[in-house]
């Protein structure tokens, strides 16, 4: 019963945007983020829990494997895709999780029309892929609270120092 609780919660962008429908006639504010959330870690669980937050029900766009090893190079993505949309899935402020396979989410972003677009660290609202998008249709954009000291590549980096010492 929970494993199909949490393998409901994946989506395909058709899917999805029904499910957006079903939300927006309840009244639901809709909130978006993406990123590739490779290896799930203690910043990315803070950032989530805001972004949850901000709306109704949060909706995480997943970077494709293929994505990922063109903006983060050829060792990554760490686990497969599988693992990392059932990882996210998992986690109970996420409603929904979906895959892109473009370099940006825009197109999906146009596509299911979210109320809220959320990024983390540096990114101005300006600057966040989609805010066009959303600003135009009377929502919100907002950059959260970047978590210092918690990265991916820097727990890749740590994996391949530790493995050196080994060899």
């Amino acid at each position: 019963m929970k494993w199909k609780a949490i393998s409901s919660k994946i989506h395909d962008w058709e899917s999805l945007r029904e499910l957006r429908q079903t939300w927006k006639i309840t009244g639901n504010q809709v909130v978006f983020t993406n990123g590739c959330f490779d290896i799930l870690h203690y910043g990315h669980i803070q950032y989530l829990a805001q972004a949850a937050e901000q709306g109704d029900r949060l909706i995480v766009a997943m970077n494709s494997a293929r994505s990922i090893s063109a903006l983060k190079g050829p060792n990554r993505p760490i686990h497969a895709d599988e693992t990392r949309f059932h990882l996210m899935a998992a986690l109970q402020f996420v409603d929904a999780v979906v895959e892109f396979d473009q370099d940006t989410p825009y197109e999906l972003i146009q596509f299911i029309q979210p109320d809220v677009l959320v990024k983390g660290g540096d990114w101005k609202a300006d600057q966040i892929v989609g805010s066009d998008i959303v600003l135009r249709a009377g929502g919100t954009v907002k950059s959260l609270k970047f978590v210092d000291g918690y990265s991916t590549t820097s727990i890749e980096q740590k994996i391949i120092k530790s493995a050196q010492k080994h060899d």
